[in-house]
């Protein structure tokens, strides 16, 4: 039997065009969802914009998540499609510098806080107006087990994930009464090429091999094993489906069961 337990429902998802957004995105289009990305990387826009041309229930924008103005343009762009949104799903950040905290330029402190944070400010500020308009609304903020267990030499990576995490739960006391549920999703060690940049900064900073550094990150959990895009996108889909009504001001891991973050 094919899975349409998002017929119907319309999705934005922010950071859409590759990694965890786009695995969840193809998941949402699979389960019937018209869904809205935006992304920064032209490369993979011209790909998800290919794939457009026959999904008439994708659509696809160039946007800046940590430059308010083109963010607002984004949602001017939404609106003229649609009314209302039945969820957002705020997938923005970056993976920041790698190095202890004394040694970190603050600049990159301050980049990597700004499009960490403030981006989910100013996606979730645009949206929540048009999800009051859903009958059972959903924002999922991807988080990260940095977020609950902290990680060294990611300092500012490890705030702002914490940060997101402050406010799913402060959101969910203050959007329950409209019927939307917030929760936050906290990824482990995910296959791709985000922690292949990772890996490759810290066997940098620390002169150690970059196979070691795989090998360590993967023992990091119980399971043993990297954690797929497609395992987050399948949380997303369950947290922005009618199937979790009752599901809210949550964070829930999908890392294997993370035992250390060392």
């Amino acid at each position: 039997m094919i899975n349409q337990s998002l017929k119907n429902k319309k999705v934005l998802i922010s950071a859409g065009a590759s990694g965890i957004g786009w695995s969840t995105t193809k998941l949402c289009l699979s389960r019937g969802a018209t869904v809205f990305i935006c992304d920064i990387n032209k490369k993979y826009l011209i790909k998800t914009k290919k794939h457009a041309l026959y999904n008439k229930k994708l659509f696809v924008h160039e946007c800046d998540a940590s430059n308010e103005d083109q963010v607002l343009n984004f949602f001017k762009n939404v609106k003229k499609k649609t009314k209302k949104i039945d969820a957002l799903i705020n997938n923005i950040g970056i993976a920041g510098p790698t190095g202890s905290l004394e040694k970190l330029k603050s600049k990159d402190w301050e980049n990597t806080i700004h499009t960490d944070i403030n981006s989910h400010f100013y996606f979730t500020k645009q949206a929540i107006p048009l999800i009051k308009k859903s009958k059972n609304g959903s924002i999922v903020n991807i988080s990260s087990t940095a977020g609950i267990l902290g990680f060294p030499l990611r300092s500012p990576y490890a705030a702002s994930k914490w940060a997101i995490i402050g406010v799913t739960k402060t959101l969910a006391m203050e959007l329950g009464k409209f019927n939307i549920r917030v929760n936050a999703v906290c990824p482990g060690t995910i296959k791709g090429d985000r922690m292949k940049r990772v890996i490759k900064d810290k066997a940098k900073f620390t002169k150690v091999s970059a196979k070691v550094i795989e090998k360590d990150f993967i023992s990091m959990s119980s399971m043993k094993q990297w954690i797929m895009e497609e395992d987050i996108g399948k949380m997303c889909s369950f947290l922005i489906s009618d199937e979790s009504i009752r599901v809210s001001g949550q964070v829930i891991s999908v890392d294997g069961h993370t035992e250390r973050n060392d």
